[in-house]
């Protein structure tokens, strides 16, 4: 009989690692230093974390007078905000869809929408979990694993996808009452870094970044087991030219090594 538990949810984590892994906003440090004309607002999923802000560094040396602020968090809760009127420039979700639906409902013009990357999925786990890394989704079942974090499906693509690949484990019904969810995919892996779960299916761009990479170890979900994370974003209504600029150095050969670098594949490749 299938539990009727839900999956819990972690009200905070240490505050180091929430520091480093969802930071609410970050400002170019060039934009600090000078006295920049103009600015870049984005709203970005949390998966990006570590990548845009090594894009951001670049692309502020070349633009020292533009400013850009970013925002990381649930691609879904984002699309929400800009409907009810949230101040950005930029959107970049780790769905395209959500994207397409927002220019589709008049909130940028649809011939802005493009893709940036593709998305991959993880299990990590600490050095000192019980969780064996290298057994995938179907070794989080091992009795052993006490909690698995996986950002919310409800709002966030990664904890769908994730969801969708612990279907296709057939692990589903094993993993419901171990589920902790993040708000949204860094909240998910902050949980496991932290101690407050032994292992979780996360980006690969995330376990890449400085505070996980010597804190565990990873193994990468199969491609074929979830829906691809086609990611994608869109000019908002009011966007200016240097947030044009922006985009157009996201997906420019400088921005795309930089993703690159995190793990992502580039968006032509969608299989």
């Amino acid at each position: 009989m299938t539990s009727s538990r839900s999956p819990r949810q972690i009200a905070g984590a240490g505050l180091g690692v929430v520091l480093m892994l969802t930071g609410c906003a970050n400002t170019s440090p060039e934009a600090e230093e000078g006295d920049p004309s103009s600015s870049v607002r984005v709203a970005a999923a949390s998966d990006l974390q570590f990548a845009l802000d090594d894009v951001i560094e670049e692309f502020t040396q070349d633009h020292p007078e533009v400013e850009v602020e970013v925002t990381y968090g649930s691609s879904g809760n984002f699309a929400a905000q800009i409907r009810n009127g949230a101040p950005f420039d930029v959107y970049l979700s780790a769905d395209i869809e959500l994207a397409q639906d927002l220019a589709d409902d008049g909130f940028g013009d649809p011939e802005s929408v493009f893709d940036y990357a593709v998305g991959r999925l993880v299990v990590w786990a600490p050095q000192d979990s019980p969780a064996e890394v290298e057994a995938g989704i179907e070794g989080l079942a091992s009795e052993e694993v006490a909690t698995v974090a996986i950002a919310n499906p409800q709002h966030a693509p990664y904890g769908e996808t994730a969801q969708a690949a612990m279907d296709t484990a057939g692990v589903t019904e094993e993993l419901q009452d171990k589920l902790v969810l993040g708000e949204n995919i860094a909240q998910a892996a902050e949980f496991v870094l932290s101690g407050n779960a032994d292992a979780g299916i996360v980006a690969l761009s995330l376990a890449l970044s400085p505070p996980m990479t010597d804190a565990g170890s990873y193994t990468e979900v199969p491609l074929d087991s979830f829906p691809t994370l086609r990611q994608g974003g869109m000019l908002l209504d009011g966007a200016t030219g240097e947030d044009e600029d922006f985009v157009e150095f996201l997906g420019a050969d400088q921005g795309q090594a930089i993703l690159a670098d995190y793990g992502f594949y580039p968006p032509s490749d969608q299989d």
